[in-house]
């Protein structure tokens, strides 16, 4: 929070005594934990790593808070209760690889977007035959998501005929996968980049079909003008000192 000029015709010393008491109150503020809300569960955007968070997002986090002048505190919450937490003020910014949405912005507010990305789907190498031409419009079998997320809103919009299964996390969609609990899943490309990486011994695969097109971007509430002018303003340092593309390669070596 920025101190406010204040334009009052007072004596000096009341003056001097609102104006100290409110570079008080800001350096307090830029002082206080900046509170990060991530769902540590999907790799490489957010994620542990021998109980350490992790991550594309963890890294960017740690460049914001030091841009803002705040530390980081990162606050683990739910999926589904990222934006409800961040509406209650249990939490200043979601930092979870989380895409913009329509419904989205009726209810937070989006820094500028960082990342571009789009829809995958990880498969059993066995099967990748299957989208040698092209994806299909109805997949065989059943498909797997991670709940509210925008792989769930794509099988839910795209493919309704297809039985869809929820899952927590990607790790746990891969599980699925190859115990044939399924037959695909949708997800992050950089996250089913990863899956299909750290499974490529246990026979899984990423079909290199961009299905959505989609921008990543970090949330705030609507109330909080000033953090997202901060924070906006932050992220084009980053962009322009090229310290945001060298985050990006850390964790996406093959992005552009």
């Amino acid at each position: 929070m920025k101190p406010q000029r204040l334009f009052l015709h007072l004596s000096a010393g009341a003056s001097f005594l609102i104006v100290a008491t409110g570079l008080l109150f800001a350096a307090e503020d830029s002082a206080s934990p900046l509170r990060v809300g991530i769902t540590p569960n999907a790799p490489p955007m957010i994620f542990k790593e021998s109980g350490k968070i992790a991550g594309m997002e963890a890294d960017f986090a740690q460049a914001l808070g030091q841009a803002l002048g705040r530390p980081v505190k990162f606050v683990e919450v739910s999926w589904e209760d990222q934006i409800p937490a961040l509406l209650d003020s249990k939490t200043d910014i979601i930092m979870s690889s989380m895409s913009i949405t329509k419904p989205r912005q009726f209810r937070i507010s989006f820094s500028k977007p960082y990342l571009q990305i789009g829809q995958m789907a990880l498969v059993r190498r066995e099967d990748a035959y299957r989208y040698s031409l092209g994806f299909p419009y109805q997949p065989q079998g059943v498909i797997g998501v991670k709940k509210g997320t925008t792989g769930d809103f794509l099988a839910q919009m795209e493919f309704p005929k297809v039985k869809r299964k929820e899952y927590k996390s990607g790790e746990d969609g891969a599980k699925a996968l190859k115990k044939k609990n399924i037959d695909l899943f949708f997800g992050d490309s950089p996250m089913i980049w990863w899956l299909a990486s750290v499974n490529e011994e246990n026979g899984l695969s990423a079909v290199p079909i961009l299905l959505t097109d989609e921008s990543l971007a970090w949330g705030v509430r609507k109330t909080d003008p000033q953090l997202l002018d901060s924070i906006n303003g932050a992220l084009e340092q980053m962009m322009k000192d090229g310290r945001l593309a060298q985050i990006v390669k850390k964790w996406l070596p093959n992005a552009k």
